[in-house]
């Protein structure tokens, strides 16, 4: 499912909303229960009780111990189920969490929340296996996902929930009146939902943009809940007469402007109600476009950008394709991609004339991103993509992924099999400047001043003059931490510093805010 809505208590009245958890509270609660454990350690009631407030206040392994404990004394227990398979999403057991959510229904057929939970679990686990192409069990996946989100409206007809997950279920399998018909249902009352905050002190209260229809960028994991207090706006369903939360800074994290563009738009409406400081303002994030950036970072020193242009399917079918790529100054080998997806999806490379109708018939939509093909090839062969992240004004090196195919992605590059590989990988982290020399640095300066993103990215192969090959350049650039395995552990320090970047650069941007308008905050001392 599309990364939107971080799951957390919703607000009834969005012109109320609720104040700080009560941590504190909750952590003299946990030191009652246990005394009272002591006393009745078979009390499922005190031990389902203890789980939930681990839970909240972010101890998930404490949580998981307890509701597994609770599940040994009452199997068929409902709400331990699906919170232990809640807090194994969060943990990232995302097959465990299914097995929860699977049990939960097997044993509450009526309960509509299970049914929603194991729905989203199966749209997840779709999503990651489109990106390795396995379309048969993508599409199994599913149509079973659709029968639950189905059967949970059939308990409750207004869970919002349920109507979100057909709207996303739908989309993905082609029927897009219906999507939009749950869409509006899922979302028209839930354009301002609040999520947990666990720490002890004042926090640093964050309104964040995000799309329905994706394109998100995945900033939540710098919004530690210990410090931050987040608040989700939908800007295409938000009523400009509902006062916004009190807060501190405003996030944008609707980072496609070609599949979000309409809430891109709509984000104005938004921010004219606020004074607080914006990162990634949308009208930054509206000229990332994929033709956009071909055209004014083409003229950059040291920087070549593929001819890029938006062509529809009509266009390119039949007798008049080869007339439309001539009109257009295409040449083969090209690139055609479906707008809005990322990680490789639906993107591939079309090597001659004879072979545009097939991967037609393999991409989804009307129009596509037709892009010249830049080869990244080294002197060994071999392609290399480079990945830098661009964070207030400053860059930082993410990896280098080596790999013999063109369409190259971390996760399915030859780094794994390769301590070579990962030696080239460390010696990018250590000493950026030296790896890819002083004309691609000079022309990545270059690229983040142009962007002006205050989060962003680019993804990029050098030539043979050392030239940067831009691939992509936007506010999409996920940064994911090394899986916990020896072999990824030199990558640990680049992504912290990422990590410690991003969210330096959320309080300096409210303080320097403040310091312009004479008002101080001081946030209270986050958990450790």
């Amino acid at each position: 499912m599309p990364q939107i809505l971080q799951r957390g208590p919703e607000i009834p009245n969005p012109t109320k909303p609720p104040q700080v958890q009560p941590r504190l509270r909750w952590e003299a609660e946990l030191e009652e229960i246990a005394g009272r454990l002591e006393r009745e350690p078979e009390s499922i009631d005190l031990r389902f009780r203890r789980a939930t407030l681990f839970a909240q206040v972010g101890q998930l392994a404490d949580a998981r111990e307890d509701f597994l404990k609770v599940l040994r004394q009452d199997p068929s227990h409902r709400e331990a189920l699906n919170n232990l398979g809640s807090v194994l999403v969060a943990t990232g057991h995302r097959r465990a969490a299914q097995v929860a959510y699977r049990e939960a229904v097997l044993q509450h057929p009526s309960d509509a929340m299970s049914h929603v939970n194991l729905g989203q679990s199966l749209l997840v686990e779709s999503e990651q296996l489109e990106v390795r192409e396995q379309v048969e069990e993508t599409l199994r996946l599913r149509q079973e996902a659709r029968d639950h989100f189905e059967q949970a409206l059939r308990i409750s007809p207004d869970f919002d929930k349920a109507h979100e997950g057909l709207f996303y279920v739908l989309g993905h399998l082609g029927d897009e009146e219906g999507a939009a018909i749950h869409r509006r249902a899922a979302f028209k009352n839930r354009y301002i939902m609040p999520l947990p905050y666990c720490g002890r002190g004042t926090p640093l209260s964050v309104l964040k943009l995000v799309s329905t229809t994706g394109g998100n960028v995945k900033l939540q994991r710098f919004l530690d809940p210990r410090f931050f207090q987040t608040y989700l706006i939908l800007p295409e369903f938000y009523e400009p007469a509902t006062p916004l939360p009190d807060h501190h800074l405003v996030v944008n994290a609707i980072g496609d402007a070609e599949v979000s563009r309409h809430a891109l738009e709509a984000s104005q409406a938004v921010l004219a109600l606020t004074s607080a400081p914006v990162v990634n303002p949308p009208a930054t994030v509206l000229a990332t476009t994929r033709s956009n950036n071909a055209l004014r970072l083409s003229s950059i020193p040291g920087v070549v950008t593929p001819k890029t242009a938006a062509l529809s399917r009509q266009s390119l079918a039949g007798a008049t394709a080869a007339a439309t790529i001539a009109c257009h100054g295409f040449e083969f080998p090209l690139l055609l991609r479906a707008p809005g997806f990322h990680t490789g999806l639906h993107f591939l490379r079309v090597d001659c004339l004879e072979a545009l109708p097939q991967a037609l018939d393999k991409l989804p939509g009307q129009e596509f991103i037709v892009m010249q093909y830049l080869d990244a090839r080294g002197a060994d062969g071999k392609v290399r993509k480079y990945r830098v992240m661009f964070i207030d004004g400053q860059m930082y090196p993410l990896h280098v992924a080596v790999s013999s195919h063109w369409k190259i992605h971390y996760f399915t590059a030859e780094m794994s099999e390769s301590a070579d590989y990962r030696a080239e990988d460390a010696a990018f982290l250590t000493n950026m400047p030296d790896a890819i020399g002083p004309l691609a640095m000079r022309a990545l300066r270059a690229i983040q001043s142009k962007l002006g993103l205050d989060y962003g990215g680019i993804d990029f192969g050098l030539d043979q003059h050392g030239q940067v090959l831009l691939f992509e350049a936007n506010a999409t650039m996920v940064v994911n931490p090394p899986e916990p395995d020896e072999r990824w552990k030199y990558r640990l320090a680049a992504c912290q510093r990422i990590h410690l970047a991003v969210q330096k650069m959320f309080i300096e941007k409210v303080g320097r805010h403040n310091a312009i308008r004479g008002r101080a905050f001081v946030p209270g001392p986050s958990c450790s």
